[in-house]
């Protein structure tokens, strides 16, 4: 059911040639003409204002958001792509005349340095990459659950909370007027802008708290080094 949503989502894209580089946009966040007015629309309110430190997605349609970041001198925080090492996360902090080039992942990992969850700060919003969303703040990413799993590791670290913003930016065409099949561990959003508008999402549900170990493939697991930290935080 989610794919064939997400299948739905990439095709209305590239039919109505909103679609941005990287092509295609299948497989992907889908990046989007209007990006950086959805961020903007970001940056005007309350969550973006407020916060000083933000973990957000490594993707294309976000790298305004992520630029701004250091702009602004907010810490970042950027996943290492599939948490494939035990220092899981990048720390970007750069002069802003380079918040440009340390926005991308290859900039990031030239200007970040790799940390681990338990010495990071606590988060203030996260930004995620979405495929699908709609006004109850249900998302559907690409498919990889990651984004849902760096937010339980976030949470088992005391690094998100109650009072942590989940939003992301879209183009107008990803956001959907249904309901979104959602699993126990997905993630709900406090925000979603677009080129056009902000929608503040009136979520049905509290946010999942840690990690849903039993739904976690062992296979998923053993390829991802902090979650041996985990099992260890947990069994003490």
């Amino acid at each position: 059911m989610k794919q064939d949503i997400r299948e739905a989502v990439w095709l209305k894209m590239t039919e109505a040639k909103v679609g941005g580089f990287p092509f295609p946009l299948k497989g992907r966040i889908p990046n989007f003409r209007g990006a950086a007015q959805a961020a903007e629309r970001l940056f005007e309110t309350d969550q973006w204002r407020r916060a000083k430190v933000v973990k957000a997605n490594p993707d294309a349609p976000q790298r305004p958001v992520r630029k701004r970041a250091l702009e602004e001198g907010k810490t970042l925080y950027m996943a290492v792509p599939r948490l494939r090492e035990r220092d899981c996360f990048l720390e970007v902090a750069v002069p802003p005349d380079r918040a440009a080039e340390a926005a991308s992942i290859k900039g990031a990992f030239v200007h970040g340095r790799p940390i681990h969850p338990s010495r990071m700060a606590r988060i203030d919003l996260v930004v995620a990459g979405s495929v699908a969303v709609n006004g109850l703040g249900e998302r559907i990413g690409k498919g990889g659950g990651f984004s849902d799993l760096e937010l339980a590791i976030g949470g088992a670290y005391g690094l998100v909370d109650e009072g942590t913003a989940f939003v992301t930016t879209v183009h107008d065409l990803q956001v959907s007027d249904e309901p979104l099949p959602q699993a126990v561990h997905d993630a709900v959003l406090d925000l979603v802008a677009t080129p056009t508008r902000v929608v503040a999402c009136q979520p049905q549900r509290r946010r999942p708290q840690g990690v849903f170990w039993d739904l976690l493939p062992a296979e998923k697991e053993a390829a991802i080094p902090v979650m041996a930290d985990l099992r260890g935080l947990r069994n003490q």
